[in-house]
């Protein structure tokens, strides 16, 4: 145990009521208690890819499948629906997986190195910040190169970082490269001790996550078994929350904020809040969640849906006459746009969306995405609802903003694999 576990252990006891409230499970693994790996094919490096949780899994899925030509994957996460996303990308059943998904162990030295003893990655890639000192500072004891890939640290994130600079500095001096979006998060990373060589803006690997595709598998499906009426415009909105204070729920405010006649469908960002927005959309007899639907139950005729499962996002929103993304209406900084975007969809984003400020503007610039307050989000709806040329304008600037912002995965896969010495073909194009 060094110092910084010894720092760990009354901030464990201090945040002790909030994990208490929250429903974990995987606490052998969360200590680094996994099964060792068999070792990589002879010639093949092997590189860990870690992500927190489901936005950050959804960044890998092109880049896994990329690096995986060349050399042996893992996928690691932090949260339980992280993990489950990753098990459903990479590790799907009855097909040959694409990488093998393990959990992230928690900063106490003993468990990070059980975790790289079961591992034993050639290199490492931290998906957007992700930096734990002990994590780091093992892996350089080992000699295994860390490198931050799609780096971001809003300006939020940079001051409380900024604050205690001494303290994080020998950890971001000591990446190997980071590999961030736009020039604001670069002046950022090397502002906190990366040497500006070794920063490099390589573009957002969110932007190749998504397909142009307007066939989305499973949509119609998604549609019959919940029985949405595909005749009458529909709203998806995705990763909603909680807001602050006493004003409930963003499932709520679009509750109240949608048109007379028009459906809605919720997809809260967290699991442990789907009976709280089931409520929130008007309960039984006015809203029909996904796993009832799913399971065959009597279904009500009903104009709210809630989409309380993981993985199927993206099939609704391929049903949107509109789209709304959540965690932006309050406190919380915002979600992903490019997803409901990439599909055509005249979308609407809140006023906090601090964690996607470059890709934002970018929509904004293009005409494909309205920033709304709440309080102006009924008359925002139902403009859009009421003047489908506006609408399909949106949808059209959206698709090709997506197009002419695609490419960072492949400079990233090329990054990575020269870390750990492996050059091919595609990626010296790259």
């Amino acid at each position: 145990m060094n110092l910084l576990d010894a720092l760990y252990l009354p901030a464990a006891v201090v945040t002790a009521p909030w994990w208490a409230r929250k429903t974990r499970g995987g606490w052998s693994e969360r200590f680094g208690r996994i099964d060792p790996l068999p070792p990589p094919p002879p010639g093949r490096g092997r590189v860990l890819l870690h992500a927190v949780s489901v936005g950050e899994v959804n960044t890998l899925r092109a880049l896994a499948p990329m690096l995986a030509r060349d050399a042996d994957v893992v996928v690691s996460a932090t949260t339980d629906t992280g993990l489950a996303r990753a098990r459903a990308l990479f590790e799907p059943a009855g097909a040959e997986p694409v990488a093998r998904v393990v959990r992230y162990p928690l900063d106490f030295s003993p468990a990070v190195e059980r975790f790289l003893d079961a591992v034993r990655p050639d290199a490492v890639a931290l998906v957007e910040l992700e930096l734990w000192p002990n994590f780091v500072a093992r892996c350089r004891r080992r000699g295994v190169p860390v490198c931050v890939i799609n780096g971001r640290l809003s300006a939020r994130s940079f001051r409380g970082y900024h604050r205690f600079r001494s303290f994080f500095a020998g950890t971001f001096g000591a990446l190997e490269f980071a590999a961030v979006q736009d020039a604001a998060y670069a002046e950022r990373f090397a502002a906190m001790g990366v040497p500006e060589p070794r920063v490099r803006i390589t573009g957002s690997m969110k932007w190749d996550s998504v397909s142009l595709s307007d066939d989305v598998p499973g949509a119609q499906e998604l549609a019959a078994s919940m029985g949405i009426d595909r005749s009458r415009p529909l709203v998806v909105a995705g990763s909603t929350a909680e807001l602050p204070g006493d004003r409930q729920c963003e499932e709520h405010l679009l509750h109240e904020a949608c048109p007379p006649g028009v459906q809605l469908l919720c997809a809260p960002r967290k699991p442990e809040r789907f009976d709280a927005a089931f409520a929130a959309l008007g309960g039984e007899g006015r809203c029909v969640r996904r796993t009832a639907a799913r399971g065959g139950a009597s279904r009500p005729a009903a104009d709210r849906f809630l989409l309380d499962t993981i993985g199927e996002l993206r099939a609704a929103y391929a049903l949107a006459d509109v789209a709304v993304i959540g965690r932006s209406f309050g406190g919380l900084h915002g979600s992903d746009p490019i997803e409901p975007i990439a599909l055509g969809k005249p979308t609407i984003i809140g006023p906090r969306y601090a964690n996607f400020e470059s890709i934002v503007a970018e929509f904004r610039a293009a005409g494909a995405l309205e920033v709304v307050e709440p309080g102006d989000l009924r008359r925002a709806l139902a403009g859009l609802l009421a003047d489908p040329a506006r609408a399909a304008a949106m949808g059209r600037a959206g698709k090709e903003c997506v197009r002419a912002n695609q490419g960072a995965t492949a400079r990233h896969a090329a990054m990575i694999l020269q870390m750990i010495g492996v050059r091919t073909a595609s990626a010296a194009r790259a």
